[in-house]
């Protein structure tokens, strides 16, 4: 995935976030991210990688995004591999 597709779709999942009542206030939360953060941020790469990593934290909200939008369950994590910081370190 280029780090344009992988972007794209990290805005997505913020869209989708957004509109979820429950899960909204859950990252906002747990990421001290405000409404007006949310706004200036949109657009930053490392910003939309941790957008990519908080929707990974839960096999559910996984599911529940891919199945919204009618795409393979991986793809956000194929999306987070593209954005900085979500290379896979190998270590041997």
């Amino acid at each position: 995935m280029t780090p344009d597709a992988a972007e794209t779709l990290a805005i997505d999942v913020l869209a989708w976030l957004a509109a979820e009542d429950d899960l909204l206030p859950t990252f906002l939360g747990s990421t001290g991210t405000s409404v007006d953060d949310l706004r200036e941020r949109a657009g930053d790469p490392e910003f939309l990688g941790a957008v990519l990593d908080f929707l990974m934290l839960d096999d559910a909200w996984v599911l529940g995004y891919a199945s919204a939008r009618g795409i393979p369950p991986e793809r956000p994590m194929q999306a987070r591999a593209a954005l900085p910081g979500g290379a896979q370190i190998n270590w041997t």
